[in-house]
């Protein structure tokens, strides 16, 4: 039995012309988010997969399962480990309490205590933006008459997993709202956005409150900890002074670092990108662009070199295993709403946001991370990208028949 015969034995004529009628927008959100929807295109001409939305948008959630589960490890062990290195009484807070109350101990070499310490900074921030966001999806579904779809629910997710342990909860709220009306709503929706939201309301907070989303302390949730990131060490030192910090380069691949929340293990981006790679969620062209741009200009950096920069000697093996570049290589260059469409296209926009990210992380050093900013670049010109290579496939054609 569907939800709109089960409202409607409930009370009658609920889902038209009752007096919950107004309700209905609603209701169409959970059904749509709970079953398939029937408008699935499967016949000639215009079908080319029997893949539908809700289908898609699942796929991208289970590949992002890896990075929740190594996030929260992460964030756990960093906390602990800050903690056992501090002293017992930098362990403050409600949620030191509540692990205390269940009896959850601090100790960084428990992967259960680490995995329940991350949790409770995760899921507070992972709530938050369901519902923040989630209000506003509603909002602008009930004023235009369309249903909410699952494009939220993967927005939502990564938005969570590229965040700082330590943001506010408010800023939190703020950022997916922004992102969300910004970023999505006011271009028409889902499908019809040409940046990707969760980006969007990330930039809006890096921006607008700084303090919170960058420098030493805001990496590990522990009063009085701080520590500088990988990138940011190597911007003032080399990246050959990550060793003396303990950083090698196989503890980047596998996350044990500072980082965001989800952003930390390459391995764990890996996975969930060869996950979309076989499901053809992701298309290889964006991912082979992206790795050719970062490679070619890194190592034109690496032959000119630099006595006063000591970026400029960084290996490409060592920018893609560092900050947000293997996430944003996973969910966020393939991202097919904000990315090209044309197979052409694929290849320069990928190769536009590998030379874009290695050249912020180079050569400006007020922003050693450069992925996010390196990808809202990118959704900004794939637009015109793609006009180029229509254009000039036509004239290909079009030669050919005179």
């Amino acid at each position: 039995m569907g939800l709109r015969n089960f409202f409607d034995r409930i009370e009658p004529n609920f889902t038209k012309g009752g007096k919950y009628e107004k309700l209905f927008p609603i209701y169409e959100m959970v059904e749509s988010f709970i079953y398939t929807p029937k408008t699935v295109t499967t016949v000639a001409p215009h079908a080319r997969s029997y893949v539908d939305m809700k289908r898609i948008m699942t796929y991208v959630v289970i590949a992002t399962i890896p990075c929740i589960l190594w996030g929260m490890w992460n964030t756990g062990y960093q906390a602990n480990s800050a903690i056992a290195a501090l002293g017992p009484e930098s362990a403050t807070g409600w949620r030191i309490a509540i692990l205390q109350v269940f009896g959850i101990s601090l100790n960084p070499d428990s992967i259960f205590a680490n995995v329940m310490h991350g949790l409770m900074y995760f899921l507070p921030i992972y709530v938050v933006t369901l519902v923040a966001g989630g209000i506003f999806e509603v909002i602008f579904a009930t004023v235009r008459g369309h249903e909410v779809n699952e494009g939220f629910l993967v927005t939502s997710m990564l938005y969570a997993l590229i965040m700082p342990a330590t943001t506010p909860l408010w800023q939190v709220a703020l950022g997916i709202i922004f992102g969300v009306v910004i970023g999505k709503e006011v271009f028409g929706g889902t499908g019809k956005n040409f940046l990707n939201p969760a980006l969007v309301g990330r930039a809006f907070l890096y921006f607008a409150y700084p303090a919170q989303m960058s420098g030493d302390a805001v990496w590990t949730p522990v009063d009085g900890f701080s520590g500088a990131t990988a990138l940011a060490v190597s911007a003032a030192e080399g990246y050959q002074a990550l060793a003396a910090d303990g950083i090698t380069w196989w503890s980047a691949f596998y996350g044990t670092i500072q980082g965001s929340i989800g952003e930390t293990s390459t391995l764990a981006c890996i996975i969930g990108l060869a996950f979309l790679l076989i499901t053809k969620i992701a298309n290889y062209r964006l991912i082979v662009g992206c790795l050719a741009g970062t490679i070619a200009f890194t190592w034109l950096l690496n032959l000119i070199g630099s006595e006063t920069n000591p970026m400029f000697a960084m290996p490409w093996y060592w920018h893609v295993v560092l900050g947000g570049y293997a996430f944003g290589l996973a969910f966020m260059v393939t991202e097919p709403v904000s990315a090209s469409h044309t197979n052409v296209g694929r290849y320069v926009y990928g190769a536009l946001i590998g030379v874009m990210v290695v050249l912020i992380r180079v050569i400006n050093p007020a922003f050693p991370e450069g992925m996010m900013l390196a990808i809202l670049f990118g959704n900004v010109f794939a637009p015109l990208i793609d006009y180029f290579v229509v254009q000039a496939n036509i004239k290909r054609r079009a030669r050919r028949h005179v």
